[in-house]
This record gives structure tokens, C-alpha cells and sequence, in this order.
């Protein structure tokens, strides 16, 4: 079986060993030289360019004669944008000493391109296309490159008034740095780094130790302080010995979204949370989204219900498509639908970004009107009819003949960030920054942000935000971080918005916004502290409306009374007294499929809980409904009699915030909904 397996490989090694050596005179070439020789032309013929170019340059140095090593030092130049003007020199040489070299006239007509030559370029693809011994694949490829060429030529004689600037040393190095993203507000910074600081060091296909191996994706962050990025640092419950790499940030700076390829499922989308200062291990998305086929870019709106995402599943317009997925009840991914072809080519369409005002989207393509590789488009939401726009091509200087993927803007619209290999940068792909970063009318977004407190110490609180002009119509559900009580919501223009911000028993805060008249960015500082006040007046052993005790709810009632903060009994009181009063009309109706419990808490996003206060109340559970986690306490009960005794219980014994819920077939209704349904019928 060994055998089997090791025969294609020395004919390989063979067959390229003759044809090196017929053109290469490595008689004087030291040992060393010719296996790093072997090594590059088993690169090259695989296809793996940019390996082999390090090691065809190093060759090149010491032996700068070699016709052979010319050649494919200049054709694995043309893949990195720095080395672009280095493959034109190298290329124009072989085809000055031989024009027949296969397919050298596409060659120099990529290399001329990239080097915005563009009618050099459009002649050599005259060339190519008239040579007889062009195959189907070339013939199509140059063809896409002579349309590239004549959108290049409009492009950069007609550039637009945005300034690129590198995001300095800080940020960058001499190795690579590249898929920036951001927080709304530009608070934080990750991007996917590939150097000597990468996990693993050089390592082979195998992820072992090799010398002559490759640096691996790690996801780095930077925080900015005083207006300036920080030195970043390694996200280390992210980064593995196998490629990491950041491709979203939720706009509050929360969720974070990784790539990953296990090897067996071509390459899937994760996310992590942020916990305190850390973020959690990376989870595979669940739903609909990841599939078997490569999904490798994402953005999630800023209300955390939409993801736009790539894919190379079938049935999409050709290459990858950008498509939507929805946040469903169960916190799954659901509902995917491709943008159509107003978006999606028949080529590759990749690197959505959705901004903030929830309309913008930027997304990089290879089709339409681009100058070469992918160029960034810009197109908007009609949210009358979820059509977008014409997409626009950013032109140049933003565009250029070589690839640019991965654009991220802020909130406020001041800055983009990107990418690029660009000459005259600290190394191989540096992130750079983009003024102005978008195309016509400014986006329209409204940031409230702040810090939440308790006694002036940070909490994580929970901040609801309800679409007050659309039936109460919940936006989404947001939380402040527990280490330092940051929070930041950005609000899409046209709307007015209810912002409820709670803390665990003490009265809900509020805040209203109008966004009806927004144009362009507003921001909007507000900081909450929820204050503990113990009520001045002598603790009473009743909290609740006195109610005359069954058997089962005198010993619980003679026990020691803790006391009841003043804020909390303001924000349960109606509650209680619903309960109490549905209690005493309905209390002993049962009915198939109806379940009553005991709540004590709820969270969308993961959070600690102790319950050491609640012991010998019964089994403590949690259950996801309606996208949220919910926590009870006791079991199911029959009726409304029994959870509402068992809530005085755990009322009394200290959770102050705890009520009964209701589940019919296992969905949530209210009290109320019952009466209407005719479940609730008052006996006679």
C-alpha cells in the first residue's frame, strides 16, 4: 500500500527534476541549493505560489543568470502586490530572449495590469488571444482580464477624493496583518495576524515544527486609549496551532466571528462571546448558515437578528454568493436566501460588511465593473420592498488592479479600514485606513452608549430596546459588560425607540430615542446606576398581598422574613398582585398541554448565577424559549395554585423578582391569554 502511494510521488519529483535540469545548470550549486530547488518546483507545480516564492527569491539572489529560475521567480511574483514591479522587470526579460515561453504574453499582460499599465496590458491580451496554442482556460481568464483592464483605465483616470493611510507601526509589522474589524464606535480592533508571533511558530501541513514551513492564522486584538491603538495581543482562548482568522465584530463589540477548517467540512464560521475581558472558546454556528460546503466571511446587523454571509454552497449565481440568515426563536440560524443577482455574479462575491445603520452594505466582488481580482462595492437597503440599490464600485484609489477584500466602516463614518500588500508598507499586508470611506449620501446611525453601575460598581445589566412606533416591536436585546459596565446600542435612523435597561430586581430604568429626523451620526452618552435603598420602613413579614395561608404555605410564612429592598418591590408589585388575583379566580383549572412555573431569571447571553439562598426549594432548571435562557426553580406545576404558592416560597426566601410563568403546547402566554382562549373560566 506504501508503495502504491509513493510511486506518483518520485515520478512527480522525476519528471520535474528533468525539466529544471535541461534548463538550469546546477552543476556548481551547492547540496542545499538544489533541495530547496526540489522543494520550489513541487510547490509551483502544485500551484502553491507563494510558498515557492521566498525560496525561488532566495535562489534568485545567488544565481540572478538562470533563465529557468527567472522565469519562475517572475511568475510567482505576480502573486503578492509587492513584488508586482519586480514580476514585470523579470517577465519583459524572458519574453525579450524568448516569446514562445508558454502563455508569456498573459503573463505580461497580468504583470502589466497590476502595474497599472493598462494598454501594455490590453495588447499582450491581443497577443494571447491570437495565439493558436492558448487553451480554453487562458482564453477565458484573459478575456475577464481585458474587461478588467478597460474598467481600470476609468477608474484611475478618474479617482475619487478618499486618502488611504497606513495604520502605522502600532498595528502592523513586517509580517502580515489583515481583516480588520471593528466596534461601532471603534473601541476595539481584531484582525488576523500571520508572523513570527503566530501560534506554533513555522510549521509544516501537518502543523509541526519546520523551518521551512509556514506561519499559521492568529486572531490579535488592539483597543484604543486616548484616540490611539493599543499594542495588540493574542486572543489566546481563540488562537490554536491551525489558522485562526477574525472575520466580524458585532457592533457592540460583544460577539466576535472566526474561520476555521477542521479538514473535513471546507471551512466554517464560529463565534465567540466577551466575558468580562475575555472571550469565550469558539462555537460552530447553529442553523442553517455553516453547511458542507466553504463559508469563510460575515457581518451581523447591529440589532443581532440578520447575518449576511459567503458561501460556496450550491445553487447560488457561480463561485461564492453572499446570502441572509435569520436569528431564529430556538437561537439558531434559519431562513437563508441569496441576494439574488443585483448582488451575486457568476463569479466569486465575498467579504459582506453591513453597517451599522443597518441599511449600508459593503461587500467585495469580482464581477460587475471591477478594476481587477475584487474591488469593494457599496450598495443600500430598501426596507420597503428588501431590494438593494445598483451597487457602486468605490473606484480608485480605495479599488485597485489587484484583490481588496474585507472593508469595515464606522458608525460615524470618519474612517474605513482594509487591507492591502500595497509597496511602501512595514511588510507583507498591512491594515490601512480610509477617508472618506463610502460613497454618496453619509450613513444615518444613532450610538447610545455608557456605562451601567450598581453603588458605582460595574455591572452586567441586561437593556431591552422596543420599536415604540411599530406596536412595541422588539429591536433586540442587548448587555453591559460585567468588568468594566460598558454598553453600546446603535439605533438605524426612522424610528422612535424604547431603551429598558434592568438589573436584577430593581426598578427598570428608561430611555426613549427619536430617530424619525435623523441625518447622518449622533451619539449619545447615558450612564445608569442602580442604587441599593433599603426601605426606611420596619421590615414586615408580608411582601406580597396578605393572602389566607393553605397547610402547605404555613410553615414557609413562619419563617424568618428577609428584608425586601424598596426598588424591588416597586418593580413586582404588579406583578405579584396579577398572579395573586388570577390565583384566587382560576387557581385549580388544569388543561392538556398547560404548564405553570416558577422563573427566578433569564439571560440571552451567558452569565453566572448562584443560588445557595433558594436550597430546598426544589430542582433548579433552565430552558431556552423565545431566544432567551430562562431559570426556574421547583418543576412543573398542574395549576396556578400550586406555582403561586411555591413563588411565595421563593419570594420569601429572598428572590424578590421571582413570578409564575405560563407554557401552553410549550409556548410562552400570558394569564390573560388564557381568559381569552377560554382555558380561564371563572366557575359560577
Amino acid at each position: 500500500m506504501l508503495n502504491r502511494l509513493l510511486l506518483p510521488i518520485l515520478f512527480l519529483i522525476l519528471c520535474v527534476s528533468i525539466s529544471y535540469s535541461q534548463t538550469t545548470n546546477t552543476k556548481k550549486w551547492r547540496g542545499s541549493e538544489n533541495d530547496s530547488m526540489q522543494n520550489a518546483l513541487l510547490l509551483y507545480e502544485e500551484g502553491n505560489y507563494l510558498l515557492a516564492l521566498p525560496i525561488y527569491e532566495k535562489l534568485y539572489t545567488s544565481h540572478p543568470k538562470e533563465e529557468y529560475l527567472k522565469y519562475c521567480y517572475g511568475k510567482c511574483a505576480l502573486q503578492r502586490s509587492d513584488k508586482h514591479e519586480i514580476a514585470l522587470t523579470l517577465l519583459t526579460e524572458i519574453y525579450t530572449k524568448n516569446p514562445k515561453v508558454d502563455n508569456i504574453e498573459y503573463d505580461l499582460a497580468r504583470a502589466n495590469h497590476y502595474n497599472y499599465k493598462f494598454d501594455e496590458a490590453l495588447a499582450f491580451i491581443d497577443k494571447s488571444l491570437a495565439n493558436k496554442r492558448i487553451n480554453n482556460e487562458t482564453k477565458t481568464a484573459a478575456k475577464q482580464l481585458q474587461q478588467y483592464c478597460i474598467n481600470a483605465k476609468e477608474f484611475y483616470s478618474h479617482p475619487t477624493n478618499a486618502q488611504i493611510k497606513n495604520a502605522g507601526s502600532i498595528l502592523n509589522t513586517e509580517y502580515d496583518e489583515y481583516v480588520p474589524v471593528i466596534s461601532a464606535d471603534e473601541s476595539i480592533m481584531l484582525f488576523t495576524y500571520r508572523g513570527k508571533e503566530s501560534n506554533g511558530g513555522l510549521q509544516n501541513a501537518f502543523q509541526q515544527p519546520d523551518p521551512n514551513g509556514i506561519y499559521y492564522e492568529d486572531v490579535f486584538q488592539s483597543v484604543k486609549e486616548n484616540d490611539k491603538w493599543t499594542v495588540p495581543t493574542p486572543v489566546k482562548t481563540i488562537n490554536t496551532n491551525s489558522h485562526d482568522a477574525a472575520i466580524a465584530l458585532s457592533a457592540d463589540g460583544m460577539h466576535l466571528f472566526s474561520y476555521k477548517d477542521n479538514g473535513d467540512d471546507h471551512g466554517d464560521i464560529y463565534m465567540s462571546s466577551l466575558i468580562n475581558s475575555e472571550w469565550t472558546a469558539p462555537q460552530k454556528l447553529k442553523g442553517q448558515v455553516n453547511s458542507y460546503s466553504w463559508e469563510g466571511s460575515c457581518s451581523m446587523t447591529a440589532d443581532g437578528r440578520q447575518l449576511y454571509f459567503s458561501s460556496e454552497r450550491g445553487g447560488g449565481f457561480g463561485g461564492r454568493d453572499i446570502y441572509r440568515a435569520t436569528l431564529l426563536a430556538d437561537s439558531t440560524w434559519g431562513n437563508v436566501v441569496n441576494l439574488g443577482d443585483s448582488i451575486n455574479t457568476a463569479l466569486d462575491d465575498d467579504a459582506p460588511f453591513i453597517h451599522p445603520d443597518g441599511t449600508t452594505l459593503f461587500y467585495s466582488s469580482k464581477g460587475k465593473n471591477s478594476m481587477g481580482d475584487y474591488d469593494i462595492f457599496q450598495t443600500r437597503l430598501n426596507w420597503l420592498d428588501s431590494t438593494f440599490s445598483k451597487p457602486i464600485n468605490l473606484g480608485y484609489p480605495i479599488n485597485t488592479p489587484d484583490g481588496d477584500r474585507f472593508y469595515v466602516l464606522s458608525a460615524n463614518s470618519e474612517r474605513g479600514y482594509y487591507a492591502s500588500g500595497k509597496s511602501g508598507g512595514f511588510g507583507l499586508q498591512d491594515i490601512y485606513t480610509v477617508y472618506p470611506g463610502y460613497i454618496g449620501k453619509k450613513p444615518s446611525v444613532y450610538i447610545v452608549k455608557g456605562k451601567i453601575t450598581n453603588d458605582n460598581k460595574a455591572i452586567a445589566a441586561d437593556i431591552t430596546v422596543e420599536i415604540t412606533n411599530k406596536d412595541n416591536k422588539k429591536y433586540g436585546d442587548f448587555s453591559s459588560n460585567s468588568l468594566t459596565g460598558n454598553y453600546l446600542i446603535s439605533l438605524p435612523a426612522g424610528g422612535f425607540f424604547k431603551l429598558t435597561y434592568k438589573y436584577k430586581s430593581f426598578a427598570y430604568k428608561t430611555l426613549d430615542i427619536n430617530t424619525s429626523n435623523l441625518e447622518g451620526y449622533e451619539e449619545k452618552l447615558f450612564d445608569i446606576n442602580f442604587e441599593t435603598k433599603l426601605d426606611t420602613v420596619k421590615p414586615v413579614a408580608v411582601v406580597v398581598p396578605v393572602i389566607t395561608p393553605k397547610k402547605d404555605t404555613v410553615a414557609a410564612a413562619a419563617k424568618p422574613i428577609i428584608p425586601i429592598k424598596k426598588d424591588t418591590f416597586v418593580a413586582t408589585k404588579a406583578i405579584h398582585e396579577k398572579n395573586r388575583i388570577y390565583a384566587e379566580k382560576y387557581g385549580d383549572i388544569t388543561a392538556e398541554g398547560l404548564v405553570f412555573k416558577v422563573q427566578i431569571a433569564a439571560y440571552k447571553y451567558p452569565k453566572n448565577y448562584t443560588y445557595d439562598h433558594l436550597k430546598g426549594l426544589g430542582e433548579v432548571d433552565h430552558f431556552l424559549l423565545d431566544g432567551i435562557t430562562r431559570i426556574t426553580i421547583g418543576g412543573d406545576f398542574k395549576n396556578l395554585n400550586g406555582a403561586w404558592n411555591h413563588c411565595k416560597k421563593v419570594i420569601t426566601a429572598g428572590q424578590t423578582d421571582a413570578f409564575v410563568t405560563v407554557l401552553y403546547k410549550g409556548k410562552r402566554v400570558y394569564l390573560e391569554d388564557l381568559e381569552k382562549m377560554g382555558i380561564f373560566v371563572a366557575k359560577p
